[in-house]
């Protein structure tokens, strides 16, 4: 009987945050408790009009619809033009997800890649886009240049996955960039799938409150050459909103894609509950809590940055995001284990592929008290 039951289950990897445990024990001893910035979990109050939009819609007996209502799909259309600068985009092509997550670790089994077919991800990238490969059973490849691939791998590619603002490193990729990978994702016929998450957090050149430029989306006009052929934008409130706890997300894209993947998402009852829904349409429609929530996060980063600096940290890239990629020239564990001595847990860089190696990433995610009970640490 125990041989039967031991042969079912999917083969993946142990989640890795589990050895984060001795860290965290270790950081707890401090007479101050742990100041916990390795998960970028949010911490601050969900907007209070988001709230109250989640309990109007409280009474939602009837079965919600995958594609989204279309007061949500406008509401998105909208904020693609005000917040990205993607007008004009059609409501039939956006569809609402339950977080982004899930949809990062389903899409290639959606789009029906098969065995042979390889995934393009960033070299210092969040796990899940290599478990999506598995889950589809196809090959998950680490570049951030097509240029570096042989003919042969590069033949196969058929999704190619951005990260900018990249999690961990928070690099961004401009409008030049981006444009270039899309002109050779369709000359080798590749989708372009872009998880831009964090693209109301830029900071310095970045920072559009600040002066900056917006961080460039692939349904921009500059990048995607009018055609959003082959292009799957994917989006989360989870960070600008504090909804994380609401698997709040969306993506919108290519007309040829999007009616493939609704009919799948149809079949495999992946819907966003109708509750949910309308709080992600009013949490659209307000740009004051996003800047405001932005406002706190720009502070503990200024508080933060040279409290690690202090502390004989690099900070490298970390144009965008709620992160510092942090790297002290030794052993990524050995930053950890350091830092927890001093009670402050961190993410570590080797979680995020080899090319983490020797990188902690420090969140931003923590309120004003942790965050000053860092800085005071740190000193």
């Amino acid at each position: 009987m125990t041989a039967a039951v031991n042969s079912f289950g999917l083969n993946l990897p142990d989640y890795p945050w589990e050895a984060m445990a001795p860290f965290v024990a270790k950081a707890s001893e401090h007479p101050g408790g742990a100041v916990n910035l390795s998960i970028g979990t949010p911490v601050d109050p969900t907007p209070q009009l988001v709230q109250d939009a989640l309990k109007a819609a409280a009474n939602a007996p009837g079965y919600p619809t995958v594609h989204g209502t279309p007061a949500l799909r406008e509401a998105i259309a909208g904020w693609f033009e005000r917040r990205r600068g993607v007008a004009g985009l059609d409501p039939k092509n956006i569809m609402p997800t339950v977080g982004s997550k899930e949809l990062v670790a389903w899409l290639p089994l959606l789009l029906g890649l098969k065995p042979g077919d390889v995934v393009v991800r960033p070299k210092v990238a969040y796990p899940t886009y290599d478990i999506g490969a598995t889950l589809a059973g196809v090959t998950s490849v680490a570049t951030d240049n097509l240029d570096e691939l042989d003919d042969a791998t590069r033949a196969r590619v058929r999704l190619i996955w951005v990260n900018s603002p990249g999690n961990p490193t928070g690099s961004v990729r401009d409008a030049e960039s981006l444009k270039a990978l899309v002109v050779q994702a369709r000359e080798i016929g590749a989708v372009v799938a872009s998880d831009e998450c964090y693209a109301e957090l830029g900071w310095g050149d970045w920072d559009v409150q600040r002066g900056g430029r917006r961080v460039p989306s692939i349904l921009d006009p500059h990048v995607a050459g009018g055609s959003h052929q082959g292009l799957l934008a994917v989006y989360s409130l989870s960070k600008q909103s504090n909804l994380a706890g609401y698997r709040a997300a969306f993506v919108a894209g290519d007309p040829d894609l999007m009616p493939n993947l609704v009919n799948s998402r149809k079949h495999a009852g992946m819907i966003v509950p109708y509750p949910v829904q309308e709080a992600m349409r009013v949490a659209l429609g307000d740009d004051t809590h996003v800047e405001a929530q932005k406002d706190l996060y720009r502070g503990r980063r200024e508080r933060l940055v040279p409290a690690l600096l202090d502390f004989g940290l690099e900070i490298k890239e970390s144009d965008a995001g709620l992160y510092l990629w942090s790297t002290a020239g030794e052993d990524t564990w050995a930053t950890v284990a350091r830092l927890a001595e001093r009670g402050i847990v961190v993410g570590p860089g080797v979680f995020y592929g080899d090319a983490g190696n020797g990188y902690v990433r420090v969140a931003l995610t923590g309120s004003d008290e942790r965050i000053d009970a860092a800085v005071a640490r740190l000193a």
